[in-house]
């Protein structure tokens, strides 16, 4: 018993304070010193799979950037015929995919060989995601020749119901901790997937070497990291996202969100304990400590259960109870400083209400992950 004991309280032992020490970081975040550099070449990439409900709005208001060097490019993977009748109406470039298994590489790929190479950026949307108008200009701002990748903050861009408000909270929570915080400590920002900035050969060259499936945003950080960059975080360059609002869309995403998260960690693992015994502490972080670990919502419901558990069998516990009561109330206080306060309202207590049913859905996900890395699965939008 004292065995399994101790190897939960080195498991939360090791989450708490990993928690604990990046959200308190992401406090001392400073926003990177502005500079007057050249008006660079921005290639906006929008890979596009059967998006018609959402993709229109989206390039329409992609080109209201105050920012004027840029092309935005939509890369139209199984669009209806109507919806390219209407794309090709605007001021932007249309190219065409096909796909015997679509995946986001693989169109980013197509697209960035059949684009000219006269690009000096690239940033990467999502098909349901809108920029602020100053987002390029942002952006432009803060590249130089040291910082070659810039992820921006993703705000959600709805909170109709529970579950999107939810899920705004917990990007927001990985905002600060994993962004924030990593670089407020000298470390690389995790990306996004979208919203996030490149320089164009950085990118080209690395995404030709890629053939991933899901989660392709862990593995091109990696690989960057790799080449000796990190990715930086420009917390004022603003791309609000679509946030999940339906159950089964929820189960989906999360099911490819940790099924990546693992599939990387085995490739990486080995990779990122030698690069410890080198010293290079940013790609360990990046590729073990970040993703060894239990997602954030099982975390906290495991350990929640716990310490209300454990409390009837304090008499019995060989390290004592008060180690998990600290651990839990300093595992609450991390997360409780890393939720914006425009998102502490009543919307969020009544939401509250819903993640026991949540945590039940993503922990009978870890039950349901064989294959799910190596087939494409898309979470629609414009359902709201």
């Amino acid at each position: 018993m004292w065995l399994i004991e101790f190897l939960l309280l080195a498991y939360f032992f090791y989450v708490v304070g990993y928690t604990f020490l990046f959200s308190l970081a992401g406090l001392w975040y400073r926003h990177p010193q502005q500079e007057l550099l050249q008006h660079k070449k921005f290639c906006i990439l929008i890979p596009c799979y059967k998006e018609d409900g959402v993709i229109l709005e989206v390039a329409n208001k992609s080109l209201n950037q105050t920012y004027s060097n840029y092309r935005v490019v939509v890369i139209a993977d199984s669009l209806q015929p109507a919806t390219l009748l209407a794309l090709r109406k605007l001021p932007i470039e249309i190219i065409e995919v096909t796909f015997e298994t679509s995946t986001k590489v693989k169109a980013l790929n197509a697209a960035l060989n059949k684009i000219e190479n006269n690009f000096d950026c690239a940033v990467i949307l999502d098909a349901d995601n809108v920029m602020a108008p100053d987002f390029l200009d942002k952006i432009n701002c803060h590249f130089n020749k040291e910082t070659l990748a810039i992820q921006g903050q993703r705000k959600p861009k709805n909170t109709t119901n529970s579950l999107s408000l939810l899920d705004g909270v917990s990007e927001a929570i990985n905002n600060h901790i994993y962004r924030q915080g990593t670089v407020a400590l000298g470390l690389s920002s995790a990306i996004s997937g979208s919203g996030v900035a490149f320089n164009f050969n950085l990118l080209k060259n690395t995404l030709a070497t890629m053939s991933s499936v899901g989660g392709f945003d862990r593995e091109l950080e990696l690989l960057i990291i790799q080449q000796g960059s990190k990715v930086n975080y420009l917390k004022s360059a603003i791309v609000y996202d679509e946030k999940v609002s339906k159950a089964g869309v929820f189960q989906n995403q999360r099911k490819r969100w940790i099924s990546s998260q693992y599939f990387y960690l085995r490739k990486y693992f080995y990779a990122g304990c030698k690069a410890l015994l080198k010293g290079e502490i940013t790609f360990f972080n990046s590729a073990v400590l970040r993703n060894i670990q239990l997602p954030r919502l099982l975390n906290i419901g495991i350990l929640t259960a716990l310490t209300i558990s454990l409390y009837f069998f304090r008499e019995t516990l060989a390290l004592g109870y008060s180690i998990w009561l600290l651990l839990f109330v300093l595992n609450t206080f991390a997360i409780l400083i890393a939720i914006p306060k425009e998102f502490y309202t009543f919307q969020l207590l009544r939401s509250v209400l819903k993640l026991p049913f949540l945590f039940i859905k993503m922990f009978l996900l870890l039950f349901k992950l064989k294959n799910a890395n190596k087939k494409f699965i898309h979470t629609p939008h414009g359902a709201n």
